[in-house]
């Protein structure tokens, strides 16, 4: 008998971080991490399930959970082995729906969705191969992984040829990057010491904390008060010492002026990169930027819409550390693309995780670039942060500043039960309480 795709099944989950400022930055005070979470159900005897989602920081989430629902019709009662065979057909069958489109086109609520379904099915590949996903990615051929990608909008920068000569030059030496990630790890940086609305005091500490986890490099949240800015500038530099970078993150508060001369005034304490100074549609904009603050360098992504947009950054010289989202575009496919995108024009890409469950998604990313695609680590580090981990089945590991290469099969997402059971929004305890 064939096995099915019998149910889309959704949740709303939220984790109440605002509660300690966790997550907070000069444009989301209070945000509640959050996610959309999807599970592709089967009949298939192996009774495994598919999980992904879509981060928001709260309010919307609800949104976003439609959203997701609406995409039932295109995935339920297919036979399930056409779907996980084919899975470029399939991303580009829902990405190019005439009416979805409608409403981006690819770009937004419905694209998210789009997203969390296609992961939600990569994991279930993943798990039905016994592999995690980032070995699964690695161990496709070049051919199988340009399949999966969608080249529309994309030729005049990247050709399916110029692909295919990306990931063969990357072939020697698969197994040796192989055996050294599984050795080593993948390097890692830290937001968790700096959200804006931590005091002082604990800004030190963590810090101080962080150095002696090995991270090489930390990010403070800025751009609500430049006086307050330079204090924590101050105070991070000071406990972490000259050797360690520091980078920072003013999540779209500034118009270019401002953020030219606010850059300006931190450049002293010695920018790794400012991440996100204007808004991040705009990719001339973030061009000015670069030009006039270098040799501070400009990263963005995670709130990049698509691949066509990050095909322009590039084009535009407008970043220099491309900040992929696992969760933002529609899934691992349109993420392929950017890694090629960005392996093609020669710049890191440095993935963005500051959410619940994206450390454990971009790990799987990076991990593959490294291995099939870039084949290096210079100039690369994975964002960490430190909370939420406790709820996954399979959380990521750090160890000397480093992800520990995920072993376990599938994309790392699902969610332990009493998780979803706790913080499902409005009726779990964490909130019904009030």
């Amino acid at each position: 008998m064939t096995a099915l795709i019998t149910g889309l099944r959704t949740c709303d989950v939220r984790f109440p971080t605002s509660r300690e400022l966790d997550g907070s930055d000069a444009m989301n005070p209070d945000p509640d991490y959050s996610a959309a979470y999807a599970v592709i159900e089967t009949d298939a005897d192996d009774g495994l399930e598919g999980h992904g989602f879509a981060f928001t920081i709260g309010r919307g989430n609800d949104v976003q959970v439609a959203a997701i629902r609406a995409l039932e019709p295109f995935v339920v009662g297919r036979q399930l082995g056409e779907v996980l065979d084919d899975l470029g057909s399939v991303w580009r069958e829902l990405v190019h729906d005439s009416q979805l489109r409608w409403l981006g086109p690819e770009k937004g609520v419905a694209h998210m969705a789009i997203g969390a379904v296609i992961n939600a099915l990569w994991d279930l590949k993943a798990k039905r191969a016994g592999k995690p996903l980032w070995q699964l990615l690695a161990e496709l051929s070049p051919e199988q992984i340009v399949d999966l990608v969608d080249f529309r909008y994309l030729t005049d920068a990247l050709t399916r040829e110029e692909a295919l000569d990306i990931l063969r030059g990357a072939e020697p030496g698969r197994a040796e990057r192989t055996a050294e990630l599984l050795r080593d790890g993948y390097p890692a940086y830290t937001t968790s010491p700096g959200w804006l609305g931590y005091s002082d005091e604990k800004l030190r500490r963590l810090c101080r904390e962080a150095v002696d986890r090995g991270f090489p490099l930390l990010k403070l949240k800025v751009g609500a008060d430049l006086d307050d800015d330079v204090r924590r500038m101050r105070i991070a530099r000071e406990e972490v010492g000259p050797d360690v970078r520091i980078a920072v993150d003013a999540n779209q508060r500034w118009d270019v002026s401002t953020a030219i001369s606010w850059i300006c005034e931190l450049a002293p304490f010695g920018l790794w990169w400012v991440e996100e100074p204007t808004s991040p549609d705009d990719v001339l904009g973030h061009a000015t930027i670069a030009s006039a603050v270098a040799p501070v360098r400009v990263a963005t992504g995670e709130h990049v819409a698509n691949r066509v947009v990050f095909k322009q950054f590039l084009q535009a010289k407008a970043l220099s550390f491309l900040q992929l989202d696992a969760a933002r575009v529609a899934g691992v496919n349109e993420n392929l693309a950017i890694l090629l995108l960005a392996a093609k024009f020669g710049v890191p890409v440095c993935p963005h995780a500051g959410g619940v469950g994206l450390c454990e998604l971009v790990q799987h990313l990076a991990m593959f670039d490294f291995v099939a695609v870039s084949g290096s680590t210079d100039g690369r580090v994975v964002e960490y942060v430190d909370h939420l981990h406790e709820h996954f089945v399979d959380p990521v590991v750090i160890r000397d500043g480093h992800y520990q290469a995920p072993r376990r099969p599938g994309f790392s997402a699902q969610l332990r039960p009493e998780a979803l059971r706790e913080h499902s929004y409005p009726d779990g305890p964490v909130w019904a309480g009030g």
